[in-house]
């Protein structure tokens, strides 16, 4: 394993791009996009990956804007993940500290994508950087990743084999403290429910319509009833998108609800999935109206490795975290009070920098496409506090925040932490030996995708 001294030799590349970095950033966080609808955001990418002498090739797994830029050869094959995609209806202002829309825009970073995309870029140009300045054996390729949120991109992505040339992978993400992710995120599944019915005229002849709305309703009962019999770590939640209609005086013919279905793991995610198929087919009997429904996206568990954090956490801990300037600091102050209460936001303290110990694996409720890249190889991720420390994620202050000065270089040295653990793990062959000891163990049976072998990308708009 090389030193520090060494380690913040060849990851000071990142400073010397910092311009190329943050325009990448402010790009992303200006031209907002959301699931497998980033063209703009993929085409930028692409072009700074090729003027940065990456080979890039597009339409990966022929997911419009998914991509990929390589540079190296032979092995170690290191990949990074890039994300880039918005969410809807976050169309705030940056670098304020007051709720203020942008008219004419439609969604926002506010996961902080745009700081991922960079950062993410940052770690492949280091180590790219550190393959020229060595002559080192290896491979970087950095993944553009889309529909992170709602899209099951990377799901996808690993399904049709993208990431299957990886002896490693690494990824990060904006939040509020300085961590190695040691979370296991849930398994997930989207699935849309569709119930179609009779119409008919609801005070003359209601007893000849079959309302598909009353199956609705009649599931998501069911489904409550079903919350008091799954594990405390499961989650399900749900939006009625289709109530069928505006008219009261109608019987619905039709309606529609969208559900998440998380687990703790793969396999028992697939037997929560049917529990909840059958109550959608008992709904749709009770009121004689017919049911189907249409799994539109679904993500694996994460599996932590041990090896690789190890690392990742000896780097960060190496690495000086960057200090917040007196201007960093009044500005989260102001934002901090819009917070909701409880949150563990502190005025005198906004952001939290220090390198926390590296913890225990343990579960997070939420869920991520990177837990599909997880059963096919190794990988360690990180976290940066780019954001103040309290701030609500898929949020407007999160929003607000993307175009600061202190997001940025928080996002870069994500990208520092992330080459340095690369370069290591070139230098030390036993680094990726013991990585895969632990994936094995963790992964005995390879990767099996959640998804139907038929199922494609789609967009909000086409669910």
């Amino acid at each position: 394993m090389i030193q520090k001294d060494e380690l913040i030799k060849y990851t000071s590349i990142i400073d010397e791009k910092k311009d190329v970095l943050n325009a990448a950033s402010l790009y992303l966080w200006e031209n907002a996009e959301t699931a497998f609808q980033e063209f703009k955001s993929a085409a930028y990418l692409c072009d700074v990956l090729r003027k940065e002498g990456f080979e890039v090739t597009e339409n990966l797994t022929g997911i419009a804007t998914a991509f990929s830029g390589r540079f190296g050869h032979g092995k170690p094959v290191i990949g990074v993940l890039g994300e880039f995609d918005a969410l809807f209806g976050l169309q705030q202002v940056g670098g304020v500290a007051v709720k203020q829309t942008i008219e004419g825009k439609s969604c926002g970073q506010g996961c902080g994508h745009n700081l991922l995309g960079m950062g993410s870029l940052a770690a492949a140009l280091a180590i790219k950087h550190y393959l020229e300045e060595t002559g080192r054996e290896g491979t970087v390729i950095y993944f553009g990743t889309p529909g992170e949120e709602c899209g099951s991109g990377k799901a996808f992505m690993a399904r049709d084999g993208a990431f299957d040339e990886l002896d490693m992978a690494l990824c990060w993400h904006p939040t509020y403290e300085n961590s190695v992710i040691t979370l296991k995120a849930l398994a997930n599944c989207g699935v849309k429910y569709v119930f179609d019915g009779t119409q008919a005229h609801a005070g003359e002849t209601p007893h000849l319509g079959r309302s598909a709305l009353d199956a609705v309703e009649l599931m998501n009962v069911g489904v409550q009833f079903l919350r008091e019999h799954i594990p405390d770590d499961w989650r399900i939640h749900y939006a009625i998108t289709d109530a069928g209609g505006i008219s009261p005086n109608v019987v619905q013919g039709h309606a529609e609800v969208l559900y998440y279905i998380r687990a703790t793991s793969n396999s028992e995610l697939k037997d929560f999935y049917e529990r909840v198929n059958a109550i959608a087919a008992g709904a749709a009997l009770m009121t004689g109206t017919t049911e189907h429904h249409d799994l539109f996206s679904a993500r694996s568990n994460i599996i932590q490795n041990p090896a690789l954090q190890k690392t990742m956490q000896e780097v960060m801990e190496a690495i000086e975290p960057p200090k917040p300037t007196e201007e960093d600091l009044a500005f989260l102050r102001e934002l901090i009070k819009t917070f909701p209460p409880a949150n563990g936001a502190d005025p005198e303290r906004p952001i939290h920098n220090e390198v926390l110990p590296l913890r225990p694996a343990r579960i997070s409720h939420g869920s991520s496409d990177t837990g599909d890249v997880s059963r096919i190889c190794p990988i360690a991720q990180c976290a940066t506090s780019t954001w103040a420390m309290g701030t609500p994620g898929h949020s407007w202050q999160a929003v607000a925040q993307g175009t600061t000065e202190w997001a940025m270089t928080s996002a870069r040295y994500a990208g520092k932490v992330m080459a340095a653990t690369a370069i290591q793990a070139i230098e030390d062959p036993s680094i990726l030996e013991k990585a895969w000891a632990d994936f094995r163990k963790a992964c005995p049976d390879g990767y099996e995708s959640l998804l139907p072998k038929d199922a494609k990308p789609r967009s909000l708009t086409d669910i």
